[in-house]
């Protein structure tokens, strides 16, 4: 069975399974993901990944979908956009069902035009960016909160603390564009503006000329839109200049990582997370699944989130407009996080919460 024909589908090929539907075919039912598995953000390619694999073997454990296996095929593409070109196109050379869990807004945004071309779904990036959003994309089913929903909920945390000078560090690209833009409408609204604004560029730890730009602007808080090294060095040495600044990073940073690499300096400092990290039911339900010894990351529950939400829609897919037409009527509640799509509205979930990083590693929330 090829692509389109998974697609579309007819109910005559589809049969009951544990309460939902399935495609009667043979093989493995194939979702093609591209992230970064080597270089400066692999931790982000390798969390989204392996906490998908999370839920998909367990699906698979079980019998799979229809009894065939749900099969994640991952290639790395470094968070370079000319590789991840080079990966979908792979994909969709294989008649993959979907492509699944891509990792950044640069590389997302290259992959866009050819599965356009392909008429392929594309869902669960992780990323909050408007381009992918705005306007609704029947293509593009976004599970994440917004950039713009995250940025807007660390202003106003700080704009009630009177820490309203703001400054941004950010990523030279479209991700940090996207981050930028965000602060600056929740700024607006406020009738503010950005004090200072520095950059680097993707994949890069040359924070000098960004810390020039912005601490002389000696701004209250600095909002950081980039990856967790970047971020990072730049955070260690800004306070090794004497900045007094609050520091605060939107959720693709990659929280854990980030944590890892400020060490003694990541006291105090703020992540907005788009998936929930108390006990609620879904977090719980990861944590009972992760190996023993291992620990819940924000990513890698945002990798097992998106694995089920796509599960759902594969179970259910039938009838004419097969998959798509199942990613359009999910409505899901995963216990504590709910994924609701409809064919008008692509965005999935609203849920923002903020964190705070304590001196022993715990997270404040």
């Amino acid at each position: 069975m090829n692509r389109r024909q998974f697609l579309n589908a007819g109910a005559a090929l589809s049969v009951a399974l544990a309460g939902g539907r399935a495609f009667a075919a043979s093989g493995d039912i194939v979702l093609g993901q591209s992230v970064p598995l080597s270089g400066p953000a692999k931790d982000l390619g390798t969390e989204m990944r392996d906490g998908a694999l999370v839920w998909f073997n367990a699906v698979n454990a079980k019998g799979g979908i229809g009894g065939r296996n749900v099969r994640l095929e991952t290639l790395d593409d470094g968070y370079e956009p000319e590789r991840t070109k080079a990966n979908t196109d792979a994909f969709v050379k294989k008649n993959v069902a979907a492509l699944f869990g891509y990792v950044g807004t640069p590389t997302s945004l290259a992959a866009k035009p050819i599965f356009e071309q392909a008429n392929l779904p594309f869902v669960a990036p992780f990323t909050g960016a408007e381009a992918l959003r705005t306007p609704n994309h029947p293509l593009i089913f976004n599970i994440r909160a917004s950039y713009f929903e995250e940025t807007e909920h660390l202003i106003q945390h700080f704009w009630n603390l009177n820490q309203r000078k703001v400054a941004v560090f950010h990523q030279n690209d479209a991700y940090g564009q996207a981050g930028l833009n965000g602060v600056v409408k929740a700024l607006t609204s406020r009738g503010a503006k950005v004090v200072a604004t520095g950059t680097a560029e993707r994949n890069s730890a040359n924070v000098e000329a960004a810390l020039k730009a912005i601490l002389p602007a000696a701004p209250d808080l600095i909002v950081i839109v980039s990856t967790y090294g970047t971020a990072a060095a730049f955070i260690k040495q800004a306070r090794a200049q004497g900045s007094p600044a609050s520091f605060a990073n939107i959720s693709f940073v990659g929280p854990t990582s980030l944590a890892n690499a400020l060490g003694k300096d990541k006291s105090g400092v703020m992540v907005s997370q788009v998936v929930p990290l108390k006990g609620v039911g879904i977090y719980s339900e990861f944590a009972r699944m992760l190996p023993a010894g291992s620990a819940v990351t924000p990513v890698a529950l945002e990798g097992f989130i998106a694995a089920k939400v796509m599960t759902d829609a594969l179970k259910r897919a039938s009838g004419p407009d097969g998959l798509l037409s199942a990613l359009n009527s999910t409505n899901l509640d995963l216990g504590g996080y709910k994924v609701k799509f409809s064919s008008g509205n692509h965005a999935g979930s609203k849920y923002v919460d903020l964190s705070m990083m304590r001196s022993d590693g715990s997270w404040s929330v």
